[in-house]
């Protein structure tokens, strides 16, 4: 079997709702999904949600190889890119066409992907996590309880530019999931997306901590401060988990040596390839891991397969347009399915259609707010940012 093309397409996840965190959001709720597709001489064609960028310069290390050599071409991929840097949304394409190679692997032996890689349970806790920043408390309340009728009993909340809403927030969250289960009580995490200063990230969590029990602060402080991670690992009770934006293996090791991260997350568009190497770095030193992403398919096959799996994310209950995919949730997790490969079909057409009636957003979660870290105020989140509304919470000048 060889490598002979490559497709790649645009389709778009449409939530009815706003969707972001602390840097902004989509008030239309449509976010672009980018999709690669590779193909072989055999007829077999794999999938790989993510990035396109570079795609010729990174096809070209696999064009005519064995698809099924997946490791040995994901170096390949690395190799060609090394000069310019593969990190960011080039390691996200080089992801996405290892993820699609995994997934012409299984089919040609007929097995999902779940089994070929060593996995025995079909079965992937997950948490619900609703991009939720932009909504009001009774849309907040609606939209954990969809997720608590599937039987998710933790949740991760979007927030970090007030103290006391997102404690109200919280504490609402926890009431839906509690009266789900009956009394029992849910695991809560806040994701503030590298919002705060290292002093900002201690006093806020410490502030919630009094009246809240969090599993998790997520990304409290930029992604690659290995010291200000530990800082705040310390000086708080909660797990500190990151990793979702780190490339490569050399990003994780200061993390993890400097003790920044409680629990080691990795993003799905970065490839089942990278998350294996991640998971096994991280049982190294005894950590969980924890797949991030909207739709993270290929990483809920390889977490059946590796020892320190926590739990999965699971954003929207629907698919991107044009997309299947054989597994549905019940009881709390994702359950995979016996397709042969990722269980992923795309219909060509539709997402054509649905990219003609998407417009790229020049606003959202995806641009760093000039003021992040640096606020002195609490703000009032949503499209427009506010700079001094709401109650004071986090930030006083000294935390500079």
């Amino acid at each position: 079997m060889r490598i002979t093309g490559y497709r790649t397409l645009t389709t778009a996840q449409r939530w009815g709702r706003p969707v972001g965190d602390a840097n902004g959001v989509y008030a239309d709720g449509v976010v672009p999904v980018p999709v690669v597709v590779v193909e072989t001489d055999e007829g077999i064609t794999g999938v790989g949600l993510g990035p396109h960028v570079e795609a010729e310069v990174i096809f070209a290390a696999i064009d005519g190889q064995d698809p099924r050599a997946v490791t040995a071409l994901y170096d390949r991929m690395l190799r060609h890119t090394f000069k310019a840097g593969h990190a960011g949304v080039v390691f996200g394409t080089i992801g996405a066409f290892d993820t699609a190679l995994w997934d012409i692997k299984a089919q040609a032996a007929g097995e999902p992907l779940w089994r070929l890689l060593g996995g025995d349970d079909r079965v992937v806790h997950a948490y619900a996590s609703g991009l939720d920043i932009g909504l009001t408390d009774d849309e907040l309340v609606a939209t954990y309880q969809v997720y608590a009728e599937r039987g998710l009993r933790a949740a991760k909340l979007k927030g970090g530019l007030d103290i006391e809403r997102d404690r109200h927030r919280l504490s609402l969250v926890r009431e839906v999931l509690t009266e789900a289960a009956h009394g029992a009580r849910p695991g809560l995490m806040l994701d503030a997306n590298e919002a705060w200063s290292r002093k900002q990230a201690v006093r806020h969590v410490g502030e919630l901590e009094r009246t809240l029990d969090l599993t998790w602060i997520e990304e409290p402080v930029r992604r690659w401060d290995a010291d200000g991670l530990a800082a705040v690992s310390r000086g708080v009770r909660t797990a500190v988990a990151s990793g979702e934006n780190l490339t490569g293996l050399e990003q994780f090791r200061p993390l993890i040596a400097a003790g920044g991260v409680d629990i080691v997350q990795t993003a799905a568009v970065w490839g089942v390839t990278h998350f294996l190497r991640v998971a096994a770095l991280a049982h190294a030193h005894d950590l969980p891991v924890s797949p991030i992403g909207n739709t993270p398919v290929a990483l809920l096959h390889a977490a059946t397969s590796v020892p320190n799996h926590l739990v999965s994310e699971l954003q929207c209950l629907q698919s991107p347009i044009g997309v299947a995919m054989d597994l549905h949730v019940e009881d709390g997790a994702f359950v995979l399915g016996d397709t042969p490969g990722l269980g992923v079909r795309i219909d060509e057409a539709v997402m054509t259609a649905a990219r003609q009636r998407t417009a790229h957003p020049s606003d959202g979660p995806h641009i760093r707010p000039e003021l992040a870290g640096r606020r002195l105020l609490a703000v009032t989140p949503g499209p427009c940012r506010s700079t001094a509304e709401g109650t004071f919470g986090t930030m006083g000048m000294e935390d500079r």
